[in-house]
């Protein structure tokens, strides 16, 4: 909602700071980590199920989307990021969980250490103000302007941002690819010990870390930026692996109650992420709505809260009447051919 609505984090304040606070402590980088690793467990189980050539095929498709969806409609899209980065499984998908574990830690642990250093070396050299790294959208922009800027600038985008976030996402995709080989997810009864130690010490680090987060937020200074990415991913991926614990036994305690309207929402996933950029730039960018600026961290949370929880009251109608969403049909029609609709 920051990219979409373009407010910045450090000069919130009042509600609005009260919201940008709730949302680092609790909801930064926690969300992206749980899709990044379910995207890691669906690709996993693909290429077990059907082999490296319906794999291939479905991550290009995947990158077509995405693809069309930085360009005509918003540069934030991370579906050609998963799909080319999510190649790397056809390396690391068949290793076992031990593995597998390695390469994440690994792979994690770097990317962490070297954005750390990045900000260590700029809080002693660069003392620099704080960039809002959002797009420019001048009052009058037009949706060619904006079209032309996007597609000039989408392969530079989609290269840089892959590598730049690559060694953290094949950490993501690797956890996820263990957990579907441990079962985690489908049998989770079977691992109540982990989901335990997962709830309790993910939920404390991923608290700890957020708090550090909302503080960054609140400072002005180039290097505090920095470091914000490494705590926000770090602590985003350990309040991540909390809610998964927390989730896990509620599942096996039979106690998920309210929980399970959820469910819907997740299976028509990305049909729901396309609107959602459909709608936000929709209203917020000068060539449409022209609210870029207008709105703060208060108003665009309780926007967000709002949209989702109607995106899931009609995920329930959509998948009670046809089984899936449009973007989801299509993607299976595309990888599958006329057998799509066996694999809903």
């Amino acid at each position: 909602m920051q990219d979409f609505a373009g407010f910045r984090v450090w000069r919130q304040s009042g509600l609005d700071g009260i919201a940008q606070t709730l949302t680092d402590v609790l909801a930064n980088g926690r969300f992206i980590s749980i899709f990044a690793m379910l995207f890691g467990w669906g690709a996993a189980g693909l290429l077990a199920r059907h082999g490296a050539g319906l794999f291939v095929k479905r991550h290009l498709i995947l990158l077509l989307i995405g693809s069309l969806h930085f360009v005509l409609v918003w540069h934030g899209d991370i579906i050609s990021n998963y799909a080319l980065l999510g190649l790397s499984l056809l390396l690391f998908g068949s290793l076992g969980v031990r593995a597998l574990l390695g390469v994440a830690g690994v792979s994690g642990g770097w990317w962490l250490v070297e954005k750390s250093l990045d900000a260590a070396r700029s809080f002693a050299y660069q003392p620099l103000p704080r960039s809002a790294n959002l797009p420019d959208l001048a009052p009058g922009i037009t949706y060619p302007q904006v079209l032309s800027e996007r597609a000039r600038e989408f392969l530079p985008d989609l290269l840089g941002g892959s590598l730049y976030n690559g060694f953290w996402l094949l950490a993501l995709f690797c956890l996820g690819a263990a957990a579907y080989q441990t079962g985690l997810l489908t049998r989770p009864q079977q691992h109540v010990p982990l989901l335990r130690r997962l709830a309790v010490w993910g939920t404390l680090a991923g608290g700890i870390l957020g708090v550090w987060l909302a503080y960054l937020n609140t400072r002005a200074d180039f290097a505090s930026a920095l470091l914000g990415i490494p705590v926000r991913m770090g602590g985003g991926l350990a309040g991540a692996l909390g809610y998964v614990g927390i989730i896990g036994l509620l599942t096996v305690q039979g106690r998920l109650g309210w929980l399970k309207q959820f469910a819907n929402s997740g299976r028509i996933a990305m049909s729901n992420y396309l609107a959602q950029s459909l709608v936000m730039t929709t209203l917020f960018y000068p060539y449409a709505g022209a609210q870029w600026s207008k709105w703060g961290a208060a108003s665009t949370l309780a926007l967000a809260l709002a949209f989702s929880a109607g995106q899931v009251w009609l995920s329930g109608l959509i998948v009670q009447r046809y089984g899936s969403g449009p973007m989801e049909k299509l993607v299976r029609r595309l990888v599958y051919g006329s057998r799509g609709e066996n694999h809903a």
